[in-house]
């Protein structure tokens, strides 16, 4: 039997998890005011309180504030074994915004259980984190089984392009010692049948164009054939940096070559699940999708730059939409970029083309940029390991793959600690539905990454030469 079980989660951490799950704490860029109405304070504190509740042999639970910063959560559990480096566990308490009206009886700050699933905003990105990484550490003392000096760290700033974490890195460096071992509690995979180790994450670009023609709303019966539509001119921009007929990206920056071994697992996956990415997205009938075949589409959800529009302003409702002439549109665009894409000279070309020759009136913000991230090759006591915490917890091996969002705090980590060894692995999985409506926790996904922490943590303290 694995050392933890769904009990002993239901038991240990779903009444403090749930209460989490009331909080709005949601990340600063969806919450100017997110000092004053305390809500990330108080989610910090209730993840703090029960992580002093923990049994366990020598440890300290501290919240790091720097003026004007998110806060930070760091859990120090110091070493039962021999091994001197550290193996830090990360995961973030901030959250995405409830996007819109949720499913009957289900909402985002009203936890609602149904079977083994708990559904909620941030419980399974990333609120479950904290009590995966904590619950691990403590059944293994109370196995007697030895683990190195863990640090578990919490982060406040994820969902708005982790801004806050390289000050805290640069708070922390002497306290993090000597990081050997990376796990990251904030991925996916593709089913819940097995621990899914993510291979590579795409960059990102946050972009807020504005087109004003106005300085307020005119009847469109007068001024309309004379004033442009603001929102004319905006699709002209968005025609730069985007073919509209075929969705490709055309600013060649943001293009790069996909490394062989990638393709090679892309194929693999297709091989063994077929089209599962497109059989468990909830498309109307009748949409095309994008792509040639399985394996092109997990590619072009993982490496391809591709433009998502997030977000509108200045425009009504349908319900209250007069014949007016608008006076402005505002468009908040996403760009994901492949893993291998330098995010800055990124930024510097999207904003090129959208600037160049474009209305005077335009207004063109970058509001975020992060690299992506490619996980360094595994050394063969953490390939061995990964392989029996899978077995161990799931019954079957692991699986690899890419994913197409992002995490900068893997690439942030990746440049400071170079030599480390990264695990990103996590409960996202299909219908899981993170930034979207009805977010859902698995809870024997859960309990089964936990189990794999631990077998993880437990040969990594193991292993004296960290071959």
């Amino acid at each position: 039997m694995p050392p933890i079980s769904l009990s002993d989660f239901e038991r240990d951490a779903l009444e403090a998890l749930t209460a989490y799950a009331t909080i709005p704490c949601l990340s600063p860029m969806f919450d100017d005011e997110w000092e004053r109405s305390g809500h990330i304070d108080r989610a910090v504190e209730l993840l703090a309180d029960w992580a002093l509740a923990r049994t366990l042999a020598d440890f300290d639970v501290s919240i790091h504030r720097l003026a004007g910063r998110t806060p930070v959560l760091c859990v120090t559990v110091e070493s039962t074994g021999t091994s001197s480096g550290t193996a830090v566990l990360y995961g973030h308490l901030d959250k995405q915004p409830p996007l819109g009206a949720w499913s009957e009886g289900l909402g985002p700050f009203a936890p609602a259980r149904r079977g083994d699933r708990l559904y909620a905003r941030g419980v399974a990105d990333d609120g479950y984190s904290t009590f995966s990484a904590l619950l691990a550490i403590e059944a293994m003392e109370a196995n007697n089984v030895a683990h190195s000096r863990c640090v578990v760290l919490i982060e406040a700033s994820e969902e708005s392009g982790s801004p806050d974490l390289e000050v805290y890195l640069d708070h922390l460096t002497e306290h993090l010692g000597d990081v050997e071992l990376m796990i990251c509690l904030d991925s996916g995979g593709l089913t819940y049948d097995r621990l899914w180790l993510t291979t590579s994450l795409r960059g990102i670009v946050n972009v807020v164009v504005t087109l004003n023609v106005l300085t307020q709303g005119l009847h469109s019966g007068s001024v309309s054939g004379v004033v442009p539509s603001s929102f004319r001119l905006l699709r002209q921009m968005l025609d730069r940096v985007e073919d509209s007929s075929t969705g490709e990206i055309l600013v060649k920056e943001l293009h790069a070559e996909i490394p062989a071994e990638h393709v090679a697992a892309a194929n693999e996956v297709a091989a063994e699940f077929g089209d599962l990415l497109t059989e468990s997205l909830p498309t109307v009938d009748g949409v095309p999708l994008m792509g040639s075949s399985a394996a092109d589409r997990v590619l072009r959800s993982t490496w391809h730059p591709t433009l998502s529009v997030v977000g509108m302003g200045g425009i009504p409702e349908p319900e209250i939409a007069g014949n007016v002439l608008r006076p402005y549109t505002t468009a908040v665009l996403s760009f994901r970029l492949p893993p291998n894409v330098d995010a800055q000279t990124a930024k510097a070309a999207i904003f090129e083309a959208l600037r160049t020759d474009a209305p005077p009136s335009a207004v063109v913000t970058i509001s975020q940029a992060a690299n992506g991230w490619m996980s360094p090759p595994l050394k063969p006591w953490l390939r061995d390991a990964l392989n029996d915490a899978s077995q161990k917890a799931f019954g079957r091996a692991p699986g690899f793959s890419g994913e197409g969002g992002s995490i900068p705090f893997l690439a942030s980590l990746g440049m400071r600690y170079p030599d480390v060894q990264f695990v990103a692995t996590g409960v996202l999985g299909p219908m899981s539905n993170a930034h979207g409506i009805d977010e859902m926790l698995d809870l024997p996904m859960a309990v089964g990454v936990t189990n794999a922490v631990i077998t993880v943590l437990s040969a990594y303290a193991e292993k004296t030469d960290r071959t």
